[in-house]
């Protein structure tokens, strides 16, 4: 060779070399800046990189890979393809388009793909299980169970394929199959988890002496196994062996290792579907392993809640007052804890210990609905002055939002009613039809108690039409507007919207009752009345209507009944 033809390839080489060094060097830079997060950068270093270097795959690859980070995913999939036509062989590509595909929704072709990869990589254990959950999902069970065979055939028996087998054999309807998958698995090995499972299938079908000895069988390799505890506790219950049953889950409940939440709905499960008589007949059985799960999770709040509704749920409602406090107590800063106790306070009418929580809930959280329920137990223990007071203090530390100072003239104006300041009461309600000249609530309760005072009888009139306008079924409202009808002396107006409100709810009310009882009077309608006057007594215990006895005997004497 010559000499200068020498030098001149020795000088192509040289180049060739710097040319290769150079495009591995900006691919580092770029993979770089893919593994930091710079998804952006990493990008636009690649497409440049792309176009000086297209025959490069691994610049395709990771070009497609920080398009996928940038959601880009059309781009991501044709650069991927690309990557591939370059090299075929990759396993990463070609795993990393399958899932591209299966991300696009084209299971069909991600599947083919997965199962090109099982044949190619077969030292690649986890692409055959990644391809058996695939045809799970896909419904194809057939399939699934042709790779579950490949599987064992390689790896040999497990308890996972046989019970794979035997939930696919179930979606197929073949229960003779899903039996045989764990029984042939039972017979050469032994497993608490198949024994249970077997135990369980046998219960299902009634067969409760099968479904025993296989429970018995798992609890003799593990004795703490705990779906074979509770197998156990059913094929006893199912016999009527309560001792037995109670000793079975007394274990479950008393095991620390079965979470909190496993135990929660286990109760859940447990009040919703056994027997109330039952449940009754052996009910300190049933307190006293539930308190057990209680006493070893004294911390979780939701095993305590669950606990709560148990006794709640079961008549106790005593019983269940001490562990929706225990959790409240436990967890002071969980709104949502003491939200559940204050509740349970105003369901038992426990008012003094409902304003008093509620207080403190307040001060916590300041979360208004507290001093709601404050003001409920207010209204109850008569203590109008506070909520009163509670009202203002909403006015004066929310004067812009309208609906909170809305509500709280409309209760200010409620106390100020039931204290007998009618003053105060309607100039409240004047303020709250300030903000909402069209409110209802307020709107009712002014024109109800104008009605009382005789007064302005055309002001009441023209406020209530109003609110049965706006709900023509609500029943206090129709009572209301009915009532004022017949202060205006026109019962025969007044006695449809009567009618219609006993359809609504209002045979509930001792009040309404009496009002349409009245009405039926004026219209000469006595045998009519007098029914509904007597539906009245029944829902008068309380004293709602305090002269209604001695009204309706004088009503009743004046026309000889």
């Amino acid at each position: 060779m010559k000499k200068g033809l020498a030098a001149l390839v020795l000088l192509f080489h040289i180049c060739v070399f710097s040319y290769a060094q150079q495009a591995e060097s900006l691919l580092v830079d770029a993979v770089a800046l893919y593994s930091n997060g710079e998804y952006g950068k990493a990008k636009d270093h690649l497409q440049t990189l792309s176009a000086v270097y297209p025959k490069d795959d691994a610049v395709w690859y990771y070009l497609s890979l920080s398009e996928m980070a940038l959601q880009d995913f059309d781009n991501a999939r044709k650069h991927l393809e690309t990557a591939i036509s370059l090299d075929g062989k990759n396993y990463w590509y070609r795993r990393t388009l399958s899932r591209l595909y299966l991300r696009q929704g084209e299971q069909d072709l991600g599947i083919e793909m997965y199962e090109a990869l099982v044949k190619d990589f077969p030292d690649k254990s986890s692409l055959s299980y990644e391809l058996l959950d695939l045809y799970l999902r896909q419904g194809s069970f057939e399939k699934a169970l042709k790779a579950l065979d490949d599987i064992e055939a390689e790896r040999g028996p497990s308890e996972a394929v046989a019970q794979t087998r035997y939930e696919i054999y179930r979606q197929l309807d073949k229960p003779e199959e899903a039996l045989e998958a764990l029984e042939k698995f039972n017979r050469e090995y032994s497993s608490p988890s198949v024994l249970s499972m077997l135990g369980d299938y046998y219960l299902a079908e009634y067969q409760d002496s099968l479904a025993g000895v296989r429970y018995q069988e798992a609890l003799s390799l593990d004795g703490s196994y705990v779906p074979a505890v509770l197998g156990m506790s059913e094929v006893y219950r199912h016999q009527r062996k309560y001792p037995q049953y109670f000793n079975a889950i007394g274990t479950f409940f008393r095991t620390e290792d079965v979470p909190a939440e496993t135990k929660s709905m286990y109760i859940r499960n447990l009040t919703r579907s056994l027997d109330p008589k039952l449940l009754q007949l052996h009910q300190k059985e049933f307190d006293a392993v539930i308190d057990d799960a209680a006493a070893v999770h004294p911390s979780d709040s939701t095993l305590l809640t669950t606990v709560a509704a148990y006794y709640y749920t079961t008549g106790r409602a005593a019983g269940a007052g001490k562990w929706f406090r225990e959790a409240a107590d436990r967890y002071p800063e969980s709104l949502s804890l003491t939200m559940t106790y204050i509740q349970y306070l105003g369901v038992q009418q426990e008012w003094e210990q409902l304003r008093d929580k509620s207080l403190e809930a307040f001060s916590r959280f300041n979360e208004l609905a507290f001093l709601d329920y404050a003001n409920q137990a207010n209204y109850q223990l008569e203590d109008y002055d506070a909520i009163i007071g509670n009202c203002q203090y909403l006015l004066t530390n929310y004067p812009k939002d309208k609906d909170i100072c809305l509500a709280a003239y409309s209760m200010k104006g409620d106390a100020y009613h039931a204290k007998g300041d009618t003053k105060a009461a309607f100039k409240a309600y004047d303020q709250a039809l300030k903000i909402n000249p069209s409110y209802a609530p307020v709107l009712n309760n002014y024109a109800y108690y104008l009605s009382i005072t005789g007064k302005n009888l055309k002001k009441a009139y023209n406020m209530s039409k109003k609110t049965v306008e706006a709900e023509p079924d609500n029943a206090t409202f129709l009572d209301t507007f009915a009532w004022i009808l017949h202060l205006q002396g026109k019962d025969l107006e007044a006695k449809p919207f009567f009618k219609h409100a006993m359809l609504y709810g209002g045979k509930d009310s001792a009040v309404m009752l009496d009002h349409y009882a009245e009405v039926l009077y004026r219209l000469g309608e006595y045998d009519l009345a007098r029914s509904y006057w007597n539906q009245a007594k029944n829902k008068n215990q309380n004293g709602e209507v305090p002269d209604l006895d001695e009204r309706v005997k004088a009503r009743l004497e004046a026309i000889g009944k």
